[in-house]
């Protein structure tokens, strides 16, 4: 039998549903789990183990009473420690904020709860999802499962970490610049970017208004979907919830992809980042497999890739300052040095820079959706390389190792799986993109081709 803490969400969920396996054993396992490997991994800033217990009984007597509430009932999910929690500190991973107990749930969280889910814990981020991984903060960085030694990726760190590692079925992420995709490229799960709008920021610390977004991460792409079926719920006290019918984001996962037309941006990872040649090869890899499954693939051309960065990082980091000015004036040294000074950056980008990246925004947009007219997905790697050291994604080094800020700066979804491992045995990761609202969509290809290129038997040997 399949160790309960490596199910995925769709197996434990028919378990459960059938009354074959219990939330209270399954929860158990995972808490065991995380106290006999976490204290190497740094996942994990609060295990919520008598609460989650206690979810977990409760779950269970619902479930006896034929009262099964859905595919995340007695599931186990971790939070990115930027979600509040009503009575439970939520701390950005900073010493800014580590006793800061917010008096009610993130919107997210409380759906999650509705649904029946049980929280296991919070999760490490870089502080306050940008700062990198930092060992001047009151908790150390979390580590990549495959390797130690290495970045995990971020900002999302710890619940990339804690999902490849099988300290919880599923998490949830944020991605401002790349922050769910990151940790999904170099941990070796799926990590979907929803469309902007798609589901809530509120009750989650902010770092950039118009480019925030939250969404799940999942060993597969299926259980994104099923996580979606939760998560995407307008909120009319988010200003940026989009207002649209609910959907159902698994009824197209296993049907054929045949006639999908599919676009390589092929001058990103060819022309403007030099990519490692194992990312590449793996992209050709995913290239063939969608032709076998029907699909036409042919070269799609957008801005290049720097267009992208610049627009999105004058935005990010004008948009954070203007959250963060007043700390860093009165408290700059509760901050870690990544974070502060990345921060403070914002102080000196001028309002005719930030009008004119939003004008230049607009631009990318529109050529995006003219593009788009002649495809239903777009493809490239998420990852230029697999991971690095530990601590070469805080940016301070100069290197940029991911293609994720298209689409923050798109709002279209992307979602990024794992599709083959290099000869050291890395995951290496395909970024798959689509139009707002066809979220589905990307998670249908995803899903195929994590079928079809069979790397979700692989799970780090830790």
């Amino acid at each position: 039998m399949t160790d309960l803490h490596f199910l995925t969400i769709s197996q434990a969920s028919a378990q459960i549903k059938a009354r074959k396996l219990s939330p209270v054993e399954l929860t158990r396992a995972f808490l065991s789990r995380i106290q006999r490997l976490d204290g190497k991994l740094n996942s994990h800033l609060l295990v919520l183990e008598e609460q989650a217990m206690a979810d977990a009984v409760r779950a269970e007597a619902e479930i006896a009473r034929g009262g099964w509430k859905g595919p995340l009932h007695g599931i186990p999910v971790g939070l990115k420690d930027i979600y509040n929690t009503a009575d439970i500190r939520t701390t950005g991973h900073s010493a800014l904020f580590k006793d800061h107990i917010p008096t009610e749930d993130a919107f997210t969280v409380g759906l999650l709860r509705r649904a029946g889910a049980v929280i296991t814990g919070k999760l490490a981020t870089w502080e306050f999802a940008i700062g990198g991984a930092s060992f001047d903060l009151p908790w150390p960085p979390a580590r990549n499962p495959w390797d130690v030694s290495l970045d995990p990726s971020g900002s999302s760190s710890g619940s990339g970490v804690a999902v490849a590692a099988g300290l919880c079925m599923g998490a949830m992420g944020s991605d401002t610049g790349g922050s769910i995709r990151g940790p999904a490229a170099w941990c070796g799960i799926a990590g979907l970017k929803p469309t902007y709008g798609l589901l809530s920021r509120r009750g989650i610390l902010p770092l950039s208004f118009s480019l925030d977004h939250a969404g799940p991460m999942c060993w597969t792409s299926e259980d994104c979907a099923l996580m979606m079926q939760v998560l995407a719920c307008h909120d009319p006290l988010d200003p940026g919830s989009a207002t649209i019918p609910a959907f159902d984001y698994t009824a197209n996962l296993g049907k054929s992809l045949a006639g999908l037309r599919v676009g390589v941006v092929r001058h990103f990872f060819e022309r403007d980042l030099r990519t490692d040649p194992e990312t590449i090869a793996a992209v050709e890899t995913s290239v063939a497999a969608l032709r076998d499954l029907g699909a036409v693939v042919s070269e799609a051309h957008l801005s290049p890739f720097g267009a992208y960065t610049d627009c999105g990082s004058l935005i990010a980091r004008s948009e954070a300052y203007s959250i963060h000015q007043h700390w860093l004036r009165t408290s700059p040294e509760l901050y870690g040095s990544f974070a502060r000074h990345r921060l403070m950056a914002g102080a000196f980008i001028s309002a005719a820079d930030y009008i004119n990246a939003q004008r230049e925004r607009t631009r990318l947009v529109a050529q995006f959706a003219a593009t788009m007219r002649n495809f239903d997905v777009v493809i490239f790697p998420t990852a230029r390389c697999p991971a690095r050291p530990l601590g070469e994604d805080s940016m301070a080094s100069g290197f940029q190792p991911f293609f994720n800020r298209a689409f923050n700066v798109l709002g279209s979804p992307a979602l990024s799986i794992c599709n083959g491992f290099s000869l050291k045995g890395l995951p290496l990761s395909l970024q798959i993109g689509g139009r707002p609202f066809e979220d589905a969509l990307v998670l249908q290809v995803g899903d195929a081709l994590e079928k079809a290129l069979g790397t979700r038997t692989r799970r780090p040997a830790f």
